[in-house]
């Protein structure tokens, strides 16, 4: 068998008809994880190497930075350094300011840094709200818009016959939008949007601009091409200039930004408008073991009304990994709890902490794995957002709630009452708004009222000095050292990343789906997407939970997510309606069962509390010698495992060995942290630290 060019080493059969596939259109449908990064970037090379195109005649764009940056430098490894590989933002910028000139009075104008500012000061003369939210999700209408080609004078008219949920009445936001556009003008300033726009405008507009641009650049390459917007387009087209050398690549079954005003129709419709198109579909996973990739396919195949385009169905690559799982639970507390301890047993297996990931479907989720992490001594990192007690409305609302404490001029001894009334005052509702900043300001506030309704059931006494002091406690332990670990993130915000594990969290109807996508049969079918993105991102250990309760003793009344149903194994614990579960006792406890404090007998609220079987304000009996051992034994058997400390155990483990002094396995394994696998592995040489032998 001859021996294949370099550039064809290692490719499959389709990516190789791919890379080979001769100028012009070519479409690369290609699922998750069957490398079309490599693929395209093999391509570029390839069409250079054989002479067929000039380097530096070759525009490749992309949706991200970090994107741009890995297909730059992977082909300067393969020898096509001289290649644009940028986004569209910066694509465009670098043509303003070298056209601008040429076609407009003086250099381009500056990138506004202040859009905001801009857009308050628009609110303001029109007497409409200038809150930080309200003015974010008129920002994020305005950029909807621009994306979409909408200006102001059609805003109002577009959004109505799209039944587009708008943050204000729609005839406000546009007058909002064209006083925007004047301030900025008179600014001399741009806006992101801009940069396409006018970008778009001078290739239209100016004959010998474009005939110039098109001399320049003969060839082009989009990535994500499920992800371009009618502006993103509309560039695109100003640059082809009636011209066919274009490749794309993109997934529809990824389109989850159609909020942002995102479509797919260009991908699927690639074909119509090409006849003559390559199309090339890469169905083979290489990222994730059958087992994750069968669970993909089903999840994606419950899909309605998928066009031609979007029916890739992946066939995994790698060898055979374990099935994924599904767990149900009580309460939001427990699930985080037991992702926690899942955690912490597969970094004692050998998993790196930056392997891990924890999904979810909104922001003002992460607060309650940000504190079962803390609690299990597991460092974390939120990625695209603040951690939850960092954000802005939550830090107001402590700043209020700790007011109303000190005064104690509220009546009544209902504490998520009384929180409630409080928080009304910063925007709680009683129904959530329709979306954008405001819903997730809202989301954050009812989380805490939700908290508060935790320490009730479980305090019953408490008042809102303890809720406060307990939020400070909570807080406190959520702003660990940035250290690398696990990552908590927005199903959103993991597009495009990919880890050893993923735990996807909180999958219940009225999340994943989103509440207000119900209704809209286009807006479930992107949730469904987004939970396809999210399995996806796993390449071996995937888990999906869920809770019944928001809250620990809180009503049961949640569903699992209709996307799951029919994933669920028969005769799996989680596939067992809610109450027979409870029946049969498979999770959750009573109150009864509830842990008390081993020194003054009061019951346990805290998870480090609960660990050490005392509550704080309890002193300490810890045998402060055998602590010490147990740290220097600890220390040791980090070393020689190759783990970090905590994976063998955590501070909080080895001070409640120290206070409790266990004898034997069954008092051993009664603190919470050490299960089977631990007693076998290290506990004979517990007990003879504790025996002092």
């Amino acid at each position: 068998m001859a021996e294949l060019p370099r550039l064809l080493e290692g490719l499959d059969p389709e990516q190789r008809e791919a890379v080979t596939a001769p100028r012009g259109p070519v479409c690369v449908l290609a699922g998750a994880g069957t490398g079309k990064t490599r693929t395209i970037t093999h391509r570029i090379a390839h069409l250079v190497e054989r002479g067929l195109v000039v380097p530096q005649q070759v525009l490749a764009v992309t949706f991200t930075a970090r994107a741009a940056g890995e297909m730059r430098t992977r082909l300067r490894a393969l020898g096509a350094g001289g290649v644009q590989a940028q986004t569209f933002h910066a694509a465009a910028f670098r043509q303003l300011r070298y056209f601008w000139p040429r076609v407009l009075d003086g250099s381009v104008w500056p990138l506004t840094d202040n859009k905001f500012r801009l857009v308050m000061q628009a609110a303001h003369r029109l007497g409409m709200s200038t809150e930080k939210e309200s003015v974010r999700d008129v920002i994020a209408e305005i950029e909807w818009a621009k994306a979409s080609l909408v200006g102001p004078e059609q805003y109002s008219k577009v959004t109505t016959q799209l039944g587009r949920p708008t943050p204000v009445v729609a005839d406000q936001l546009s007058k909002a939008f064209e006083v925007y556009e004047q301030l900025k003008n008179e600014a001399r300033v741009l806006d992101f949007d801009d940069l396409l726009l006018h970008t778009a405008a001078i290739l239209e507009d100016h004959p010998e601009v474009s005939e110039e641009f098109r001399s320049r650049y003969r060839s082009f390459v989009v990535d994500e091409y499920q992800d371009v917007n009618p502006l993103q387009q509309r560039v695109l087209d100003a640059w082809l200039g009636g011209r066919d050398d274009l490749t794309v690549v993109g997934d529809a079954n990824q389109t989850i930004y159609s909020f942002a005003g995102a479509a797919p129709k260009w991908l699927i419709g690639f074909p119509r408008r090409f006849p003559e198109a390559t199309v090339v579909r890469l169905e083979r996973d290489y990222r994730s073991t059958p087992q994750v990739v069968s669970l993909a396919n089903e999840v994606i195949d419950a899909a309605q009304g998928r066009p031609a385009g979007t029916r890739l169905r992946l066939v995994g690559q790698r060898a055979d990994g374990p099935k994924p799982d599904f767990a149900e639970y009580d309460d939001e507390p427990a699930e985080a709890e037991a992702v926690a301890h899942r955690i912490a047993a597969l970094a004692q297996q050998g998993v790196a902490l930056s392997e891990i990931a924890v999904l979810f479907r909104v922001n003002a989720q992460s607060e309650v794995y940000e504190k079962a992490l803390s609690d299990a001594d597991i460092p974390y990192q939120v990625r695209g957002g603040e951690r939850f007690f960092a954000r802005n409305e939550v830090r107001q609302a402590m700043v209020s709630l700790r007011g109303a404490a000190a005064r104690d001029d509220l009546s009544g001894e209902d504490l998520p009452a009384n929180v409630r009334a409080v928080l009304s005052e910063l925007g709680l509702t009683t129904r959530p708004p329709e979306g954008g900043a405001a819903r997730e300001r809202w989301q954050s506030l009812s989380a805490l009222v939700e908290l508060a309704e935790e320490l009730a059931a479980t305090v019953p006494e408490a008042g809102l000095a303890r809720y406060v002091a307990e939020l400070d406690m909570r807080a406190e332990a959520q702003h660990p050292p940035t250290v690398e670990g696990v990552t908590l993130a927005s199903l959103h915000s993991a597009k495009g990343l990919e880890w050893d594990a993923v735990f996807l969290v909180g999958v219940v109807d009225g999340t994943l789906p989103i509440q207000h996508a119900d209704g809209n049969d286009a807006a479930v079918e992107e949730e469904r997407r987004l939970l396809y993105v999210g399995v996806t991102r796993a390449r071996e250990h995937l888990t999906l939970s869920w809770a019944l309760s928001r809250s620990a003793g809180g009503r049961r009344h949640r569903k699992r997510s209709r996307f799951v149903h029919s994933l669920v194994p028969e005769g799996h614990p989680a596939a067992l309606p809610a109450q027979t579960a409870r029946r049969s006792g498979s999770s959750g406890k009573s109150k009864a069962d509830k842990p008390t404090c081993r020194l003054c007998g009061n019951r346990l609220v805290n998870t480090k509390d609960i660990k050490l079987g005392r509550c704080a304000e309890c002193p300490s009996d810890a045998d402060q010698e055998l602590l010490a051992k147990l740290r220097a034994w600890r220390s040791q058997r980090a070393r020689e495992l190759q783990v970090p400390a905590y994976v063998v155990f955590t501070d909080a483990t080895l001070l409640a060995i120290a206070e409790q002094r266990p004898g034997d396995s069954a008092a051993l394994t009664a603190i919470p942290g050490v299960g089977a696998t631990k007693l076998e592995r290290f506990g004979a040489e517990v007990f003879e630290l504790v025996s002092g032998e």
